[in-house]
C-alpha cells in the first residue's frame, strides 16, 4: 500500500512538472510571436526587444495577469514630460497605439513594444544606435551591457526558453563541497566568504553552469585567475582560483551550460602568478543585479540541485 501511494505521488509530481513545462513553452511561444511581430513593423531586431523584456522581468515583479511582457516604462517618457527624448519626433511622448484599437495604453503589451521600438528607432537601428537609446532611457552602463549581451544570447540560440543548467565540474570528478557562504575570511582584511568552495584536483575542467556572456577574465588578487559570466537573469557567476583558462576563451564570448571555461587550481591571495596558498578548489559565487545595485547570495542550494540534475 505504501509503495502504491509512492507511485501515485510520483505520477502526480510528474504530471505537475509536465504541465509546468507545457505552460512555459506556450508562454515562450507567445512572447516570441509578439517580439517578432513588433520587429517586422519597427525594424528593431526581435532579440533586442526580447532582451529588454527579459531584463525588466528581473527588476520588476512578475507580469500582471493577462500580460505577456514585464516591461514597465517611465510614465514621463510615455506622456512626453521627461524632457529627454527626441522632442521633435515625440512631442507628446513616445506612447502610441500599437494594436490599432484607437487607445494608447501603458499596460498593453502591443502598445508598449510598438512604442518602445519606435523610441529606439528614433536613434537608428545599428547596434551602437540601440546602445545609445538604451543608455538615454536607463542611464546605467551595466543595464545597457546586460541587455546587449542578453540580445546576443537570444540571437545565437534563437529562443528565449533557455532554462538548462549544469554542475560546474564533471560528474565523474573526485570533488567535495559544503555550504561555506558567509564564512569569515582573513586575507586582505576581515570579510565574509561570498560563494561556495568545491574542492577537487588540479586541472579538473570547470564548466559554465548557465547561458550567458563572459564579462570578466583575468587576475584578481583575491580570486587569482578568474572568469565572470553574466546570465540572462541578471546574475553574475564568478569562477575563481583557476589553474588556467580554456583555450581561446575571451571576454564577450557566448557560453552555454557545459562549455569548459577553465580548470581547477589554487591561484590567488597575492600578485599575478601566486598559487598554492590553499588546497586546489573552485570558488563559485553568484551575484544578483536588480537594476540599481548588486549583491551576493548563497549558491549552495543551486549547486546541489544542478549536481542532482547532472547525475
Amino acid at each position: 500500500m505504501k509503495y502504491f501511494g509512492l507511485m501515485i505521488l510520483c505520477l502526480l509530481m510528474s504530471c505537475f512538472f509536465h504541465a509546468e513545462t507545457i505552460h512555459a513553452d506556450e508562454e515562450s511561444k507567445d512572447r516570441m510571436a509578439l517580439y517578432k511581430k513588433t520587429s517586422v513593423i519597427t525594424d528593431i531586431p526581435w532579440e533586442y526587444l526580447a532582451a529588454i523584456d527579459q531584463y525588466e522581468r528581473q527588476v520588476h515583479d512578475d507580469p500582471e495577469d493577462g500580460r505577456i511582457t514585464a516591461i514597465q516604462v517611465d510614465p514621463m517618457f510615455w506622456t512626453g514630460t521627461a524632457g529627454e527624448m527626441p522632442a521633435h519626433l515625440f512631442p507628446t511622448g513616445w506612447g502610441s497605439d500599437g494594436n490599432g484599437d484607437g487607445n494608447v495604453q501603458i499596460e498593453n503589451d502591443e502598445d508598449l513594444l510598438w512604442s518602445l521600438g519606435n523610441y529606439i528607432k528614433s536613434y537608428g537601428t545599428t547596434e551602437e544606435d540601440i546602445k545609445i537609446a538604451l543608455w538615454n532611457y536607463y542611464k546605467r552602463d551595466l543595464t545597457v551591457q546586460t541587455i546587449m549581451n542578453t540580445a546576443e544570447v537570444f540571437k545565437k540560440f534563437q529562443t528565449v526558453q533557455l532554462t538548462n543548467r549544469d554542475f560546474p565540474l564533471p560528474k565523474q570528478a573526485n570533488y567535495s563541497f559544503r555550504s561555506t557562504w558567509g564564512d569569515a575570511r582573513g586575507f586582505g582584511g576581515r570579510r565574509v566568504h561570498e560563494g561556495t568552495d568545491i574542492f577537487a584536483n588540479y586541472g579538473v575542467p570547470v564548466k559554465s553552469t548557465t547561458y550567458g556572456v563572459i564579462e570578466m577574465k583575468g587576475w584578481n588578487k583575491f580570486g587569482g585567475w578568474r572568469i565572470g559570466i553574466r546570465d540572462i537573469y541578471n546574475i553574475y557567476h564568478y569562477y575563481a582560483h583557476l589553474q588556467n583558462f580554456a583555450e581561446d576563451v575571451k571576454v564577450g564570448d557566448i557560453v552555454q551550460p557545459g562549455d569548459v571555461i577553465g580548470a581547477v587550481g589554487a591561484s590567488g591571495y597575492g600578485p599575478p602568478g601566486t598559487s598554492g596558498k590553499f588546497p586546489p578548489h573552485l570558488h563559485y559565487g553568484m551575484y544578483q543585479d536588480n537594476g540599481k545595485n548588486e549583491w551576493s547570495f548563497d549558491p549552495y542550494p543551486f549547486l546541489r540541485k544542478w549536481e542532482r540534475m547532472a547525475k
